[in-house]
């Protein structure tokens, strides 16, 4: 990961409402959300969801896959470890004590 992907990510991880719908479809891994979904749960219109949806979208955090007549969104994992490992990288080089605190409160991932 460079710096120019990190803060796509970071940006579009900046608004409240993508934010929640990120951290929702990661709680729903591996099956992940229809786009349906999603918006219930945004108490957004389909059409201003859809906006958040194509901005994560753009920087890499959702995968989107067609089920039947459902588009399912799921989170990209990969971009949230190469954010995670770019972000931490440089602080624990050579001094992982001071990451451990951090990877104890992971859960999952």
């Amino acid at each position: 990961m460079d710096t120019d992907n990190a803060l796509s990510i970071l940006s579009a991880l900046g608004h409240p409402t993508r934010l929640d719908a990120f951290r929702l479809l990661i709680r729903h891994e591996p099956e992940g959300l229809s786009t349906g979904e999603l918006v219930e749960a945004s108490g957004l219109t389909q059409s201003t969801f859809s906006t958040h949806l194509a901005v994560m979208a753009k920087a890499g955090l959702v995968l989107s896959e067609k089920r039947g007549r459902h588009q399912i969104q799921r989170a990209n994992l990969d971009a949230l470890r190469g954010l995670m490992v770019y972000l931490a990288k440089d602080c624990c080089q050579g001094r992982a004590e001071l990451c451990e605190p951090l990877l104890s409160e992971l859960t999952c991932c």
